[in-house]
This record gives structure tokens, C-alpha cells and sequence, in this order.
């Protein structure tokens, strides 16, 4: 059991680091804090350990989508956030020449049946800015940044200043080429070396921003305020992929590519080749990763293609992915240099972070002073030492990582974790089944942007207005040091902040001020103690009433509230043993926060001693809403199904939970039972046993032609059906 609840852990840490990572690509920032081949492992891992455990597998993991992103772009982002056309799916990756042959012969098994032989296309892995670009009647009508492959933001204005897009083809061009009015070109904003070189120079001249790689300079420039800005960067587009509708006669990738440059895209470029044969790919990707440094941009692999595009079709999608597609990354480059001392950042949730300060050294035409070890379980897997040489890498050619020790010196020194916060000076906590180190003080000055973010969230303290930007500024003039400090803001303050005017700053100051009208379980929530979520939260609101009682319980008293095990009463009991916390929660009790609160009667026992599961997405109420309605009534909600589960409520795509249900023999019910069942106008199982034989009675009830009110296997929606009907030609 304690296993299980280890590798739980585990799941969710890394979907979590995965959202706000997916957050930081995809959105604007701008600023990746580690490389794809890192993102792509972090995915992997969490995909393999989902496969292991499908208990855990959930319907929205990243693993099974294009991306969900914790929160929305910021409300004061220049450009207009508008849906794609079509999905912008991302490609899965390769990184051996197995797992290239693998790919093959999935192809292969896929495509039995097909008459055509298998012929793939071959193109470069640009380290750009994807984009899609749409054109009525020839012109250039739309530039949308890819986004989260669903939606993304309207560029439209700042791309028609690069060159090598073009703004309108000749109409006799569209119908030589007998394309539709209407298509769409997608491609890659880039920003080639010397460019990238020369930029950064002038940056550091003028004493502005540099940027780590191409990339985010070819991403920040795109979204400059001022188009001239963008104009003036020097990028480049290179287009990849042509979709042009149904009564299209293309029939092939390569064809399409040979249209892009009869319609002015890409040049004389020659980043494309026609294979017969993975082995071919493979042998082709071996010269381009000799001779890749002499390419002008950087590039970091090839993507291997299904030329034909029937046969695209019958292969299909993923969730995530196209089936006939695959990125094949070039390793990353490696340099020997030495560790001159190891420091200890505190991250924005308190948790501290080795970095090795190094010997600079050029890595793939870049400078590397520093590397981030990530804990001291990394420290101690290298067996590394302030003073060691190392060998050092670009991981995914971007985030720079020590990859093993060569050897120690006589400078050689072991590695120590401070014993106190290097920001506030508190004392460093650790757990001993955890391989973190943290600091819990709430107003710690490095936790205190993520700490006031969390607390104004829609699940917390529900703060409308008070966005990234706003706690930016609040925090860089020192107007805010901590989440008490919210309450005592004055409306000349909050007005002189940049975007800001009396009227929205007495919008937020009202958002603030109501917000002191919240439940206790909100602000439990809010004060963002480890594993404390909003469930655990109203779990601990129910059981004490009263926040000065749950901050003097003890680990015995915590442990007897639902679902609150050794783990999470420890993490309470560090929270409110910590002096800055306990003044804390003084202030926002003078502040005028609830921190009291009557137990809400029940509004009938009905459902009392059942267990609810939600999954998939409910159109009429959120998962969170519809449980709140079952415990109305006296029912648990779980967040797994398990033989002690008495209903499964399934909405679209509801994943691995419902396959469960369905092999347990649960009653599974649809949003049109769910409202029955609320309504009493649902017989209600005696358990979870009387439901699985409900629900084997209704299949068979089916089988015979009759029906059943009882219980019902729901059919989930398929995603891949609603990829076909948006789909006109094979995408990504």
C-alpha cells in the first residue's frame, strides 16, 4: 500500500511540473526552464508509469492530450487569444535508431492492407516558433501563434513584417497550382546564428535582455508590442506543411512542400528528402547531424513523414500525436569543465535548488557558467563535489546539466544543504521520505509571487484582476510582501501600477475586499501548505470549523480527518509550527477573514455511505459541482475507482477510470442518470457488489432488447472521431 500511495505521489508531482512547464512554452513567456529532451523524459516517465498503473491514468494527463493549461494567458497580454482552425498537434519523439525502426514498423502493422509502398519524407527539425498562416483568396488574412495546439494568439500584424512570408500570391498561381481560395500554411518562425548573435550583442551594449537561444529570440521577437520591432530582428519563416481542403488533388507530402515554393515560401532551401526505407533515414540523419553546425539556424533533428497522404489518413492520430509522423532528435553536445561552488536557491514554492557555478564553457556555440543539479539525490547519484571536473551537456541543445564527474581534485569539498533559508533565514525543513528541502515560511521573499498568485486563484481566494502582471508589479515596489498585505493596499497605490486606472484599481481593491467573505475551506486552500488541495482543504474546514483549531492540532488529531494520512499532518503541523506563519494568519484574522465556520447540515442522508468517482468532461456542472451536490446528501467523493466504489458519472472521453469501472463491474452512469439520481427518481444501489450485478443485468437486458433504469454502460465520445471531422488533410 505504501507503494502505491508513493508512486500516486509521484503521478501527480510530475503532471503538475509538466502543466506549468506546458504554462511557460506555450503562452508567452518565452522562457523555457528546461530543454524539450528534458520535457520530453519528464512525459515519458509519467506515460510509462501510467501504463504500469492504470488506475492513475487520467483523462486530461498530459499524456493523453495536446495540453490543458492551468491557468488562461494573462488578461493584459497585447494579442487577441483565437481557436485554430484545425489542432496544432506536437510530434512524439525519437532518440535511437531503434526507436526510429520501432516507428517503422508500427507504420507497417498500421498500414497492412495498403497497396502503396512506404516512402517517407525527411526534413528538418527547426528549433523555431510554429505558426499557421491563413490566406482567403490569396492574401494573408491570419497569423496565429500555435499556442497550446488549440488556440493561440493573433501575431497577424507583426508577421507580415518578415520577408519570407508572403502577403498575397498571384491568383493565377492558386489556380495553376489548382488549389482552393482558402488554405493554410504552416512553418517555423526562426531567427538564424548571426542574427541571434548580432541581437544579443546589441542587448548587452544597450544593457537589455539577452536571450538564452534562437528560439526564445525568434518567440519574443514575434510578440513585440511594435511591429517594427519584429521587422527589424532579421527572422526567417520556413513553411512545412500545406493544408488546402478537401477538393485538394494533392496526394502526397512531398507535392505539397514543391506547391509551398511555386507559391514563394522557402526558397532554394534543400532541408527535404524522399526516402524508400527507414534505413535511409536513418543514414540521412547521420550526415545532417555531422554537418549541422554549418547550417545557418539551428535545427535540432529531422522528422521523419508519411508521403502519402491516404495513407496518413488510415494511420490515424493519437490523442497527442499523428501516427505517421515522428521527430528524430540529435543528441546534445558535450564539454568537460569544473564545479567552482555550489549554491542553494529557494524556488517560488519554498523549495531550495542546487546550482553549480562552473569554469565557463563553450557548449554547441554557447557560453555555460552554471547548471542546475535539481536535489541533493542528483548530488549524490553523480557523487559530485564543489571543485570536481564534469563533463557537461545542452540538454535538447537549450538547458545546460552535468551529465557525470571525471574526477575529484584536491580542491574537492563536500556538499552541504543550509540549515537556514538563504532569503528569509527560517529554518529548512525536510522530510524523510521526500528528496526536497523547503522552506515553509509563507512570506519567504522568494516564495512570495507564487505564494499571492495561489491565494488570489479561482479556487482559492478567488481574486478576479490579480494576475501575474499585477503581483509582479506589487512585489518589484515592495507594496506587498505577503498575502496579509493584499488587504492593506490603498487605491493610489494600486492606480499608479502600469495598465492600471482608479476605475480597475477599485475594481480590484472590491475583488479583495470581498474576498474576505470566503470559506474557510477556501482559505485553507489558499494558504498553500503542501498537499493540501481544495479537497483536502473543505475536508479539514468540516472537521475543525475553525482555523485556530486545526493550526494547534496535533499530528494525532490531523490524522484522524478523512483521507489525511502521516504525510499531509506533517506537512500542516510544519506550516503552522513556523513563527512568520502563525503571524500570518493573526493578520488576516484582524484583516476581518473568516476564520470560523458552522458545519452545513445535510440536505438528506440518501446517499450516505456511497462513493462517487467523476470522470471525463460533464456538460452541465463541473466534476468539482457535481460532488459537491452528492455530499449534500452524504456521499463521499474518491478521486480512483476501486471495488468500494458505488457510481462512476462519465462525461465525454472519460478515460481509464471508466475502463475500470467497467472490468470492477460498477454502476456507470450518464449526466441524464446522474439528474435522476439527484432527483430520487433513481432506484439507488444497496453497494458496490449490488451495482456491478446491476450493471451486468442491464448489459444483458440490452442484448435481449430491452432497457434498463437501473444502471447503464455509457459509450464514451471518441477524440479521434472529432479529429476526423475537423481534419480536410493530414496536420500536426
Amino acid at each position: 500500500m505504501a507503494n502505491d500511495t508513493k508512486t500516486a505521489k509521484q503521478v501527480r508531482n510530475l503532471r503538475e511540473i509538466i502543466r506549468k512547464h506546458e504554462d511557460r512554452y506555450y503562452f508567452g513567456i518565452d522562457e523555457p526552464r528546461i530543454s524539450d529532451a528534458s520535457f520530453d523524459k519528464l512525459v515519458a516517465k509519467l506515460r510509462k508509469l501510467e501504463a504500469d498503473n492504470p488506475e492513475l491514468a487520467l483523462a486530461n494527463s498530459p499524456t493523453r492530450r495536446i495540453t490543458e493549461l492551468s491557468r488562461q494567458p494573462s488578461l493584459f497580454t497585447p494579442f487577441q487569444t483565437v481557436p485554430h482552425i484545425r489542432p496544432m498537434l506536437s510530434l512524439d519523439n525519437a532518440y535511437t535508431d531503434e526507436e526510429l525502426v520501432d516507428f517503422d514498423r508500427r507504420v507497417h502493422e498500421l498500414a497492412q492492407g495498403s497497396n502503396e509502398s512506404i516512402h517517407y519524407v525527411l526534413e528538418h527539425k527547426f528549433d523555431g516558433l510554429s505558426v499557421s498562416l491563413q490566406y482567403a483568396r490569396g492574401e494573408l488574412v491570419r497569423g496565429i501563434t500555435r499556442g497550446d495546439g488549440t488556440s493561440g494568439e493573433d501575431v497577424t500584424q507583426n508577421i507580415k513584417m518578415i520577408k519570407s512570408i508572403c502577403l498575397k500570391f498571384p491568383a493565377v498561381r492558386i489556380e495553376a497550382l489548382d488549389i482552393t481560395d482558402e488554405i493554410e500554411v504552416r512553418g517555423e518562425i526562426l531567427m538564424p546564428k548571426r542574427a541571434f548573435e548580432t541581437l544579443n550583442r546589441n542587448q548587452e551594449r544597450e544593457g537589455g535582455k539577452t536571450f538564452a537561444n534562437p528560439r526564445n529570440a525568434a518567440a519574443g521577437a514575434v510578440r513585440q508590442i511594435d511591429p517594427e520591432i519584429t521587422g527589424s530582428r532579421n527572422l526567417q519563416f520556413f513553411a512545412y506543411q500545406l493544408l488546402a481542403g478537401e477538393r485538394s488533388l494533392i496526394k502526397r507530402h512531398s507535392e505539397s512542400l514543391a506547391i509551398l515554393k511555386q507559391l514563394g515560401f522557402n526558397g532554394k532551401r534543400k532541408d527535404s528528402k524522399v526516402v524508400s526505407s527507414i534505413k535511409e533515414a536513418i543514414r540521412y540523419s547521420k550526415v545532417v547531424e555531422k554537418n549541422r553546425d554549418r547550417l545557418p539556424y539551428e535545427i535540432d533533428g529531422i522528422v521523419v513523414k508519411v508521403d502519402d497522404f491516404q495513407l496518413q489518413r488510415v494511420l490515424g492520430f493519437t490523442a497527442k500525436a499523428p501516427r505517421w509522423a515522428i521527430a528524430f532528435k540529435f543528441p546534445a553536445k558535450q564539454e568537460t569543465t569544473t564545479v567552482r561552488k555550489v549554491e542553494f536557491q529557494v524556488g517560488r514554492t519554498g523549495t531550495l535548488t542546487p546550482v553549480a557555478r562552473l569554469r565557463p564553457v563553450v557548449v554547441g556555440g554557447v557560453t555555460v557558467s552554471s547548471s542546475t543539479l535539481h536535489n541533493m539525490d542528483e548530488i549524490e547519484r553523480l557523487g559530485l563535489q564543489e571543485g570536481d571536473v564534469v563533463v557537461i551537456q545542452r540538454a535538447g541543445d537549450v538547458i545546460p546539466q552535468i551529465v557525470k564527474v571525471v574526477e575529484h581534485t584536491k580542491h574537492s569539498e563536500a556538499i552541504r544543504v543550509p540549515e537556514f533559508c538563504p532569503e528569509c533565514h527560517s529554518r529548512i525543513h525536510k522530510d524523510p521520505e521526500e528528496v526536497a528541502y523547503r522552506c515553509v515560511n509563507a512570506g519567504c521573499p522568494a516564495k512570495r509571487k507564487e505564494s499571492l498568485l495561489h491565494f488570489a486563484g479561482r479556487h482559492a481566494m478567488n481574486i478576479d484582476g490579480l494576475g501575474e502582471k499585477i503581483v509582479d508589479q506589487l512585489v518589484q515596489k515592495e507594496l506587498v510582501k505577503d498575502v496579509a498585505d493584499l488587504y492593506e493596499l490603498k487605491l493610489d497605490d494600486v492606480a499608479a501600477l502600469d495598465r492600471m486606472a482608479e476605475k480597475s484599481a477599485q475594481n480590484l481593491l472590491d475583488e479583495i475586499k470581498a474576498s474576505k467573505s470566503n470559506s474557510l475551506a477556501r482559505l485553507i486552500f489558499a494558504l498553500g501548505m503542501r498537499f493540501v488541495g481544495e479537497r483536502t482543504g473543505q475536508l479539514l474546514a468540516d472537521h475543525f470549523s475553525s482555523l485556530p483549531k486545526l493550526a494547534e492540532a496535533s499530528l494525532e488529531q490531523l490524522e484522524e480527518v478523512t483521507e489525511v494520512g502521516p504525510k499531509v499532518a506533517q506537512s500542516i503541523a510544519d506550516f503552522f509550527s513556523e513563527p512568520a506563519n502563525q503571524k500570518l494568519i493573526k493578520r488576516l484574522k484582524d484583516e476581518g477573514l473568516k476564520m470560523t465556520e458552522k458545519r452545513e447540515a445535510l440536505e438528506s442522508t440518501r446517499l450516505v455511505g456511497k462513493t462517487f468517482v467523476f470522470t471525463g468532461a460533464l456538460s452541465r456542472r463541473s466534476r468539482e459541482e457535481s460532488g459537491a451536490e452528492v455530499m449534500r446528501h452524504g456521499a463521499k467523493v474518491s478521486g480512483s475507482v476501486s471495488k468500494l466504489t458505488d457510481y462512476v458519472v462519465v462525461g465525454a472521453d472519460p478515460g481509464s477510470k471508466y475502463e475500470k469501472a467497467r472490468s470492477l463491474g460498477v454502476t456507470i452512469l450518464n449526466e441524464d442518470e446522474f439528474d435522476q439520481l439527484l432527483a430520487g427518481k433513481l432506484q439507488i444501489a444497496d453497494s458496490a457488489r449490488a451495482s456491478g450485478m446491476a450493471t451486468s443485468n442491464s448489459k444483458q437486458k440490452r442484448k435481449s432488447g430491452k432497457s434498463s433504469t437501473d444502471a447503464k454502460t455509457v459509450e464514451p465520445k471518441s477524440s479521434s472521431s472529432k479529429l476526423k471531422k475537423t481534419s480536410q488533410q493530414p496536420l500536426f
